[in-house]
């Protein structure tokens, strides 16, 4: 009974940190050199003949970077797309740029990775909230159901956050694509973003699952319990009738 609680906690606990690590890879990227960072970028493009911009940009979650996350600019919370190139740009693709960002960045691709990125840093607390508070999943129910409640929030703020990054920068490849530029996805960003929602999501599950069952054990515990009581009573009544009519 207990081991089947346990189980269902340690599993959970175990996707939840797998979700919280590729988390931390998707928000460090572009940081340092070394790998898995260096190779984890949001999208490639080629931007040579862009006003103020690399020929090769890669956006991270903070920077805007050169060639393999070379060169990277300063970090900047909430980044502009737009940050890639300088203001009012000639030969940029006409969707992406506009008056936000310091001329820099269209009113859509502004608020779009805006606020993706405010939602990843509120699934980020909410993933960490739940990852401590899953220790006490091992104890009783209700750490099962207070744990399973955070990592729902979280998973919530985590499906707004993915789904707006992922239309943000297939978006924004489209329209590179559209203007004659080669462009591609970053392989490791998108499976870190989607990877860490699945294992959130199936921990989130696993939570839930795991409080059904210690309820279930219980209520089949007590069930024993009773019938073991009732059947000792009944031998003890039956001895007496023996003992009184011989």
């Amino acid at each position: 009974m207990a081991i089947s609680r346990l189980g269902f906690s340690l599993i959970s606990i175990i996707f939840l940190g797998a979700s919280l690590v590729m988390l931390w890879f998707l928000i460090l990227s572009g940081l340092t050199h070394t790998s898995p960072l260096s190779q984890t970028y949001f999208l490639r493009a080629n931007t040579s003949d862009i006003t103020g911009s690399r020929p090769i940009t890669q956006w991270t979650y903070f920077f805007v970077c050169g060639l393999d996350n070379n060169d990277c600019g300063p970090a900047t919370p909430a980044l502009p797309i737009g940050h890639a190139w300088s203001g009012s740009p000639d030969n940029a693709p006409a969707e992406l740029v506009g008056g936000y960002g310091g001329d820099t960045t269209s009113f859509m691709y502004w608020y779009l990775w805006r606020f993706g990125t405010v939602f990843y840093l509120i699934t980020l607390f909410f993933t960490v909230i739940a990852f401590f508070s899953s220790f006490l999943a091992c104890c009783g129910r209700l750490g099962s159901a207070l744990t399973g409640l955070i990592a729902a929030v979280a998973l919530l703020f985590n499906t707004v956050a993915v789904c707006l990054m992922t239309a943000t920068f297939v978006k924004m490849r489209n329209a590179f694509l559209s203007d004659n530029r080669d462009a591609s996805l970053g392989t490791y960003a998108f499976g870190f973003a989607w990877g860490s929602w699945a294992a959130l999501l199936i921990s989130t599950v696993l939570f839930c699952v795991g409080k059904r069952s210690s309820k279930s054990d219980s209520g089949a515990g007590w069930g024993t319990r009773r019938r073991v009581s009732t059947h000792s009573r009944k031998s003890y009544e039956g001895r007496r009738v023996k003992e009184e009519y011989p």
